[in-house]
């Protein structure tokens, strides 16, 4: 085989490039900024290990996030090096470990037929074992169980790692106990789950280090993409195989550790010259996606993180445009500004594929996928769309039979939901009954009510059911529609139902039916909200020109496009004041790698937004710009701030922070409220309004402007006695209690 240093893939490579890939012997580690070209030189730099005779495709093994990722390096490594790339051990982490595992199986009491079961098997298994224990599975689920211990899984615990205080929190302190039943259950079924996988592996490589020494003698030479993502059980796993040789390559970047919410550990990046003392560190620095300034913002965000190797981005293309930095009054006014930017440049030349609008919280897409129905950008949401997602469908269900009980495709969604107790014989006699008699699902039910067809305990339930939507119908023009949804969910114990549901996925789910509710404050009433969630969920197109892209921050990891634009950056949101509350500075650290990540998947054009105001809890609350803002350099912006809503230019750098205290110091946003008026709000405060503005003996006359926390500023057009009309600039006209409205001095 001739040279690898004569081939094109290796000479088109920059002398960085080069150096990694020349570097065979050894620990390296492959600093490898956003953009600069990290796969290439994976895969260039195993070529290199075949075209130099260093060792055979077999005693290589490389490992991957995703499948994707190990789809696209075995491409790319058989344009190199034909088809022995397949006889390379190339895979995601699990991939190869199963085969490990299958490949001693015995040593754990399984065949080498073993079945890897589902989350889904998962979950019924816990529910089996916890139900024998007697454990009350509505307090505490099978899915948080099962969270928990992957959790554990993920940092190499066994049952028998483990002592009571990890887990005297959940299940009554039997949580160790259902893992270890859990296990067995395992075992004797022939199975594993996904997290066994690498912890079997360890098991067998801690107790026999003869089978460990062969595989030292089978693998002579390690590579790893995304080391910054790798958790505790990854880390532990690699440093066993690669120990003898330590022939390990690690490519990776630790700005872009973004994922410790799932058991990533940047430890383990930053600590790689610690593990390897003779460790070589090159670092790719030259960016091939973004312009000059979209760089220099990057590096001035994230040299502020404390805890990272350190590089800095570069690039020889032009500086290109300055990032556009745009305030605005809320996140309507958000997504109309997003918007216009979006359809001027697309009328410029840009492709709509070629645009992406990156949220720090899923719930923030509301406001863009209506708005972009509503004025027909085509676009597609990376994940479920807002109204496509489970729990607001969930959600919208309840609504829809409470509006409408007749509703019989949306009473049977949500009948056991949460669970009841209700199975498939019942609703299935329901459904044949309502059939056979030309009647509504919600009818059915009722008559059946009336006969001894249901047991005892299926008939309280269903009893319990009817009367509560009967309920809530008779209730619909009594109290708001915002505070009827809030009433359904809560009463149905739905919300129960995901607060007890502990994980980032539970947490993800009550934030967005929050956002519903918000949602509903724009409309008269139930009926037309509905209406509208109609049309908007039928809005779906297709473009010649492809869609705009709508994701989360963390989902756009890996992607790149010409325009990105970048809303919600504001304390509380962006930093999420979640992360910082749970994690402090680590938290803080993560969120600023996250902005990093959102910054440099833009290309030519960034764009970024920041609210005066957001509505939480159907309340306005005051905002201030995010401290990311303050580590922009000023001569990159080109700054649309209007004066009397965004901070004014000299205000938003000069923002103390105090981690040690939620509250912090009062910023801009006070400043924002006394330019529009608002300083009657003596209690304003950095993250909320104070939510006691009760007004005794005002009189409150036409023509006046006047604050409601619910409905934001607006102008009294009449009154009678203490109920006042109001045009809204925001909501339009409304009928409100005086004592619930400021005025204006």
């Amino acid at each position: 085989m001739s040279t690898f240093y004569n081939h094109k893939a290796f000479m088109d490579l920059n002398p960085s490039q080069k150096e990694a890939v020349q570097n065979l012997e050894g620990p390296l580690l492959v600093l490898s900024g956003a953009g600069t070209g990290k796969t290439r030189v994976l895969t260039a730099r195993l070529a290199n290990l075949l075209y130099s005779n260093k060792t055979k495709p077999w005693n290589i093994l490389a490992v991957t996030f995703t499948n994707k990722a190990a789809k696209e390096m075995r491409i790319r490594l058989e344009g190199l090096i034909g088809p022995s790339a397949n006889s390379v051990w190339l895979g995601t982490f699990h991939s190869i470990a199963a085969r490990i595992l299958r490949e001693n199986a015995e040593i754990i009491g399984l065949s080498p037929n073993y079945t890897i079961i589902t989350p889904d098997d998962q979950v019924r298994l816990l529910k089996q074992i916890m139900l024998d224990d007697e454990i009350d599975i509505k307090k505490f689920t099978p899915k948080s169980m099962s969270n928990l211990i992957g959790t554990w899984k993920d940092k190499g615990y066994k049952p028998n790692d483990l002592k009571i205080s990890n887990n005297d929190y959940f299940a009554n302190g039997k949580a160790i106990n259902i893992y270890k039943t859990y296990q067995m259950r395992l075992i004797t079924l022939n199975s594993a789950d996904f997290g066994d996988l690498l912890l079997h592996n360890l098991t067998i490589f801690s107790k026999h280090p003869d089978i460990l020494n062969q595989y030292h003698l089978k693998i002579s030479y390690f590579l790893v993409d995304e080391y910054q993502d790798t958790n505790t059980i990854q880390y532990l796993w690699l440093k066993l195989l690669a120990n003898k040789t330590k022939n390990i390559c690690c490519v990776g970047d630790d700005d872009q550790s973004i994922y410790g919410w799932r058991g990533a550990q940047v430890g383990n990046i930053l600590r790689f010259e610690k593990d390897y003392p003779l460790a070589k560190v090159i670092k790719l620095e030259e960016n091939y996606r973004s312009t000059g300034r979209i760089l220099e913002a990057a590096n001035s965000v994230i040299i502020n993180n404390k805890e990272r190797l350190g590089k800095n981005l570069k690039t020889s293309s032009k500086d290109g445009d300055k990032i556009d930095l745009i305030s605005v009054w809320d996140g309507m006014e958000e997504a109309k500004k997003t918007s216009l930017e979006i359809e001027n440049l697309y009328s410029s030349g840009f492709r709509y594929d070629q645009m992406a609008v990156l949220v720090r919280a899923g719930h923030q897409t509301r406001y863009f996928e209506e708005r972009f129905v509503d004025i027909g950008i085509p676009y597609k949401v990376i994940g479920a769309k807002f109204y496509e997602r489970m729990e607001i469908r969930d959600a919208l269900a309840y609504l829809r039979v409470v509006q409408q009980p007749n509703d019989d495709l949306a009473l049977e969604r949500i009948v056991n939901i949460p669970k009841r107790g209700l199975g498939t014989s019942t609703t299935s006699m329901i459904h044949s009954y309502a059939k056979n008699n030309n009647i509504s699902f919600f009818s059915a039910t009722q008559e059946l009510l009336m006969t001894d067809e249901f047991r005892p305990n299926v008939k309280r339930t269903l009893q319990n059911l009817i009367n509560q939507f009967l309920d809530w119908k008779n209730q619909n023009n009594e109290i708001t529609h915002m505070d009827l949804a809030l009433k359904v969910l809560e009463e149905s114990g739905y919300i129960a139902h995901w607060q007890n549901e502990k994980s980032i996925d539970g947490e993800g789910r009550l934030e967005n039916l929050k956002e519903l509710i918000n949602a509903m404050s724009g409309f008269e009433n139930l009926s037309g909200f509905l209406e509208h969630i109609s049309l908007v969920m039928d809005g779906d197109s297709e473009a010649e020109a492809g869609e705009v892209s709508l994701m989360t921050l963390h989902a756009a990891k890996g992607l790149e496009f010409d325009v990105v634009f970048l809303p919600g950056w504001e304390e509380g949101l962006f930093p999420s004041q979640r992360s910082i509350d749970e994690l402090g500075l680590a938290g803080l650290e993560e969120e600023r790698r996250l902005a990093y990540v959102g910054i440099t998947r833009a290309k030519q054009r960034l764009f970024i937004t920041f609210s005066a105001n957001r509505q939480i809890h159907g309340l306005w609350q005051g905002s201030i710009p995010s401290r990311f803002i303050s580590e922009l350099p000023r001569h990159i912006l080109n700054e649309n701030i209007e004066g009397n809503i965004g901070a004014d230019a000299s205000s938003y750098n000069q923002i103390d922070f105090d981690l040690s205290t939620k509250n912090g110091s009062y910023g801009p946003g006070f400043l924002r409220a006394k330019q529009n008026g608002i300083n009657g709000i003596n209690s304003y405060k950095k993250t909320q309004y104070d939510n006691n503005i009760l007004n005794t003996n005002i009189e409150f006359n036409n023509g006046q402007r006047v604050f409601h926390q619910k409905f934001g500023m607006g102008l009294i057009i009449s009154s009678d006695g203490d109920k006042l009309n109001i045009n809204f600039d925001k909501a339009g006209e409304k009928k409100v209690v005086s004592s619930f409205v400021k005025l204006i001095d």
